[in-house]
């Protein structure tokens, strides 16, 4: 279904091409101070880096409906957020012909013609808009609790950034690169590789890594609702993620345990670990170590190149070469999704198991 949290839920409605998108989040805490930068600030991050990304444009102004001076009053909280930059006969051969890689068959197999292709409707990336702006709002209140959500592009096709960085680095630099990359010889590289694949009338995917700082340890509810299973759920929800590992994850499997087992010791009063291959998790739950954990974005399946499809109302083989505004590369767009839904994820843990008390 459109919903998802507990102690907090979050609802999305709308398409790419309807009039409009939005969300309804339920179980705010009542006086939690909405800042307009904050929101404006992700949003930003959310665009098309200059001369790589769709040239479609919105304002993406958000009406937010269901405050009192500014803070919300314990009532659902309503995004709306206008569609205007829309051209639906990019996508009139779609009916019928659908997208390798994309969602349109399923969805077709699923709603048939009442499916909406236009702009791949409710399975498009324009609606993690309002999840950004969401993940913006919830951003403010874990900061009053110490805890921040940062990412960077770790790679992006054959370019892999293989250097580390602390999560206070990743959340000074990387906002401030338009690749969200770290370093401005890996953004000349990143960038070089998307325009190559662009060139090609191609596509490339990338890794984006992202960490939470400040979680207190216990965080999460096990068996089945443990923090990484939560943050995996709500991230397998962003359109094109296909991976999701934390810590040193797959990796882990060829280390013996002496090598993978993250050493404690006492830091300044406080249980600390010497590494962290567990990604900051433990039993489904933070172990007071930075949450570290890394996503994989496949490739934009919208890509001009000939590929071979079939024809859906006359039951025939296909080519289709897709036309349209498509970005060659959504992974540094998608940084930022991330950690919205991380950002929900850690709030609805929050008040789920006690570590926050509401008013």
């Amino acid at each position: 279904m459109n919903t998802i949290g507990n102690s907090i839920q979050l609802t999305i409605f709308g398409a790419s091409h309807d009039t409009c998108i939005g969300c309804v989040i339920d179980g705010l805490p009542a006086g939690l101070a909405v800042n307009p930068e904050t929101i404006t600030r992700d949003l930003s991050l959310r665009k098309p880096a200059p001369g790589i990304g769709t040239p479609r444009v919105e304002a993406d102004i958000p009406e937010i409906i269901g405050l009192l001076d500014g803070k919300t009053t314990g009532a659902p909280l309503v995004i709306r957020i206008e569609n205007t930059n829309i051209n639906d006969s990019d996508y009139d051969e779609l009916r019928r012909i659908p997208r390798p890689g994309h969602a349109d068959y399923p969805a077709y197999a699923k709603y048939g013609v009442n499916h909406d292709i236009r702009g791949g409707g409710m399975f498009s990336g324009r609606m993690t808009t309002v999840l950004v702006a969401a993940g913006a709002i919830l951003r403010d209140f874990l900061s009053e609790h110490g805890i921040s959500v940062g990412s960077y592009t770790k790679s992006i096709g054959s370019v892999k950034d293989e250097a580390s960085y602390s999560a206070e680095e990743i959340m000074q630099v990387s906002p401030a690169n338009p690749l969200r990359a770290m370093t401005s010889e890996m953004e000349d590289a990143m960038r070089e590789e998307i325009l190559k694949a662009k060139a090609e009338g191609d596509s490339v995917g990338g890794v984006i890594r992202c960490v939470a700082k400040g979680l207190p340890a216990g965080l999460g509810e096990p068996f089945f609702d443990t923090l990484d299973g939560e943050i995996a759920k709500a991230v397998f929800a962003v359109p094109g993620v296909k991976g999701i590992e934390f810590g040193a994850g797959f990796a882990a499997a060829s280390l013996r345990g002496s090598e993978n087992n993250d050493s404690y010791r006492m830091k300044d009063g406080v249980v600390s670990t010497e590494t962290n291959n567990a990604g900051g998790v433990l039993g489904g739950m933070a172990n007071g170590a930075v949450l570290n954990f890394s996503v994989a974005f496949k490739p934009t399946p919208s890509i001009s190149k000939s590929q071979k499809s079939v024809d859906l109302f006359d039951e025939k083989d296909a080519e289709l070469s897709v036309r349209g505004r498509h970005d060659p590369c959504i992974a540094p767009r998608g940084a930022v999704v991330v950690e919205a839904m991380t950002i929900f994820t850690i709030a609805d843990l929050l008040i789920r198991g006690g570590f926050v008390c509401l008013n």
